[in-house]
């Protein structure tokens, strides 16, 4: 009979958490008419991508969402991608 603490256990992955892209020294600052800045956190279908993905943090992740709002009204960003 085999004994479990005789059975080698693994260590839990552990995935490191990125750190935020717009926080740091010489970060981007998040504005509406930077449209380039501002695809690259929306998706194929025009939809704002998670934070969880992006890695942005929660106070950058509502300027951002705010500021991709903002450009879809001017007609910068379309609101949705056929």
């Amino acid at each position: 009979m085999v004994d479990i603490n005789q059975i080698p256990t693994r260590r839990p992955f552990h995935r490191r958490r990125k750190t935020c892209p717009f926080s740091g020294a010489n970060a981007p600052k998040i504005d509406y008419k930077d449209v380039r800045l501002l695809q690259r956190y929306i998706s194929e279908r025009g939809k704002i991508v998670p934070s969880r993905i992006t890695a942005v943090s929660q106070k950058k992740q509502r300027e951002l969402a705010k500021a991709i709002k903002r450009a879809r009204f001017l007609g910068l960003l379309p609101y949705v991608v056929r």
